[in-house]
């Protein structure tokens, strides 16, 4: 028999639709309890369309400074699922690079 896990997200919209609150859940990561964020930025890869679909929402709290580290750490967190998935070093590598230079023009 094969288990199932869940990842839950509740987003708390204003009147206007905009995202007031991110909460979410993941059952398998032992987490007992919601934990709140900002942004989350999710990427489904169509298995028909051959096409990622993305989602990304934040909330009207979330800082600029808040917004460019959280892109600063996807990049770079972009690059190990590369090279774990497909052993694809130099690209990663090129990935983390990329993701420094991000870091330099962005925080400097």
């Amino acid at each position: 028999m094969s288990e199932t896990s869940q990842i839950t997200f509740n987003v708390t919209l204003d009147e206007n639709q905009i995202p007031e609150k991110i909460n979410w859940l993941a059952t398998d990561a032992g987490m007992d309890k919601e934990l709140d964020s900002k942004a989350i930025m999710i990427s489904v890869y169509d298995t028909v369309s051959e096409e990622t679909l993305r989602m990304d929402l934040w909330t009207k709290e979330m800082r600029v400074d808040e917004m460019k580290r959280f892109f600063h750490q996807t990049i770079v967190s972009m690059a190990d699922t590369l090279q774990r998935a497909t052993n694809e070093d130099k690209m990663a590598a090129d990935m983390r690079e990329f993701g420094q230079h991000f870091a330099k023009e962005m925080f400097s």
